[in-house]
């Protein structure tokens, strides 16, 4: 899969054609860092457990966290292989540092729905404005030229899978363990 997909990265360099401009330059290169390691989702998670009426969110969002780290980073990236797009053209001027894993699938859309969903799951004002934000730092993977968009839809659904997976587990634990709580999202 390590292979150039033209037909990807022409719809790439015409999104930056389409779209580019100064003012995303600035904003989607912060934005796009939210997702590095999954530091701003981490942070949240951790936040989340400190407070009784979040803290199965918390769990939840941890737990999807862990598993896309090992899916998307551990397992996925390696077998794949795949190029970066900006690795491929020289044309490309990258406006934010050089990653140094592979391209699929993308860990940023992957992380930032696996937060995202999981709270939109327990607060669903609160999971919009997640949602848009996970969004939009997928769409900054694409307009920086990092990441296909195979790379992003794949890491889309593998970040919304991984939340309500981690949102099962949870729960089964909670009731296997007895420290089952009130959850609106299931009904328990």
């Amino acid at each position: 899969m390590n292979a150039w997909n033209p037909a990807e990265a022409a719809w790439l360099a015409q999104l930056y054609r389409t779209v580019g401009c100064p003012f995303l330059d600035a904003v989607l290169s912060v934005v796009t860092r939210l997702g590095d390691w999954g530091w701003f989702w981490i942070l949240v998670a951790v936040v989340l457990l400190f407070f009784p009426k979040t803290r199965r969110a918390g769990l939840e969002m941890g737990l999807a966290l862990i598993l896309g780290g090992i899916i998307c980073n551990l397992i996925l990236k390696n077998v794949t292989a795949r190029i970066r797009p900006c690795d491929f053209d020289p044309a490309v001027v990258l406006l934010i540092p050089r990653e140094t894993n592979f391209s699929f699938p993308s860990g940023h859309a992957a992380v930032s729905f696996e937060g995202a969903v999981t709270i939109f799951r327990h607060n669903r004002k609160w999971g919009i404005a997640a949602l848009v934000l996970a969004a939009v730092i997928a769409f900054s993977r694409l307009y920086f030229r990092v990441h296909y968009p195979s790379d992003v839809i794949a890491g889309t659904l593998i970040g919304i899978a991984n939340a309500f997976i981690a949102a099962r587990i949870i729960k089964w634990a909670f009731d296997k363990w007895g420290g089952k709580e009130k959850n609106p999202a299931d009904g328990t």
